[in-house]
């Protein structure tokens, strides 16, 4: 048995620690490339979401590497996420690949279900190692969020554009080879030194935050680098999803020290129900993003995203009440960088303005009236 599974932002470290702990064999997909999301779009439905033709596209190129066996988790909520794994299965079938599909689904009543495929992909490991493996796997996760939310910080600071990225790659090598939780230990003081090394510059800041579907804001290749754009631009950046949020057993996510419930309650004068995916947490964490003094809120989300639809319609209306700019991004297999790239920057300008703006008229509420 060769497991493999999508790529989605850092995921790789998480799954892959597992099974180098466990010692089961597992193919790792070739990096997201224009080839992946061609043969996803050649063999997906044109109207299907965005992610379902990346990640088959992932499968098919870890199938062609010797993987027989894949892994995909399921969703649920009004969300299409959660009939992913059974359209790639018929789909790959259909185009006569052999393989397995091990859905992982996490509701109530599919726990049983769950924990017997589990139980196979384990391969006669106990239960106790797979739960350390889990463990420190997410210790190794909790790492590289740390990490990344650092990066975002303090790219647009770079003396020389492209020099944070640089040390992020570096820190991933070195957290990908931990073995222990000692070496774990002592990469993390050295990948913050690496990162902290990054030659800078003073420059006026101006905070950008990122919202939207989970999959498009977490995997850098196909929302074309948004993040590290942005910080080229001279943005200091924050998203309002890391993976270990997502991967939080609880469902709570913080965001600035903030958890789900309160973004839903931010939401709550636009927004009074979930309608899936993270429709409400897109519309909720904007308000959020202001309340939080920032200048400008970009989202991302997939052509035909159904909850970031819902969530595009209302956002102008927030953007109105709060004063706060707001770019929707709708990516699909057409979308260009250039097109993309132009208007970030013609954004980040609008939110660099605005910040003057308002601090102009800050420094006016403070001067001696005569």
């Amino acid at each position: 048995m060769k497991i493999s599974w999508p790529h989605m932002g850092s995921l790789e470290f998480v799954m892959g620690s597992v099974f180098e702990e466990m010692g089961v064999d597992y193919v790792l997909p070739p990096p997201n490339s224009q080839r992946t999301l061609e043969l996803g779009a050649r063999h997906g439905p044109e109207f299907a979401c965005f992610p379902l033709k990346t990640t088959l596209g992932n499968f098919i190129e870890a199938i062609e590497k010797g993987a027989d066996t894949l892994i995909m988790v399921a969703g649920r909520g009004p969300c299409r996420f959660g009939y992913y794994a059974e359209t790639q299965r018929r789909i790959l079938e259909e185009a006569g690949y052999d393989f397995r599909m091990v859905p992982l689904e996490f509701e109530p009543a599919k726990i049983p279900a769950t924990l017997r495929r589990l139980h196979d992909l384990k391969q006669g490991r106990s239960w106790l190692s797979l739960y350390r493996a889990i463990k420190f796997a997410l210790n190794k996760a909790y790492l590289i969020d740390r990490l990344e939310r650092q990066a975002l910080h303090q790219r647009y600071l770079d003396r020389e554009k492209g020099a944070t990225t640089a040390a992020l790659k570096r820190c991933y090598a070195l957290v990908w080879d931990a073995g222990s939780y000692a070496a774990l230990d002592g990469i993390e003081e050295e990948a913050f030194a690496i990162m902290h090394s990054v030659p800078r510059v003073e420059r006026e800041e101006v905070k950008i935050g990122i919202v939207g579907e989970f999959y498009l804001v977490l995997e850098p290749f196909f929302n074309l680098n948004v993040e590290e754009q942005l910080g080229n631009l001279g943005a200091y950046v924050e998203r309002n999803i890391y993976l270990t949020d997502w991967l939080r057993p609880s469902g709570e996510r913080p965001v600035l020290g903030h958890r789900e419930h309160a973004s839903e309650l931010l939401a709550m004068a636009y927004l009074t129900h979930k309608v899936g995916g993270e429709g409400i947490f897109s519309v909720g964490d904007t308000v959020l993003f202001h309340n939080q003094g920032f200048d400008g809120v970009v989202q991302l989300m997939p052509f035909t995203c159904m909850p970031e639809t819902i969530a595009k319609s209302i956002l102008p209306l927030v953007s109105r009440d709060l004063g706060i700019p707001v770019l929707s991004v709708v990516i699909d297999e057409m979308t260009g960088r250039a097109g993309v790239a132009t208007r970030l920057e013609a954004f980040t300008d609008l939110a660099r303005f605005r910040r003057r703006a308002h601090g102009r008229e800050a420094d006016l509420t403070l001067q001696p009236a005569f």
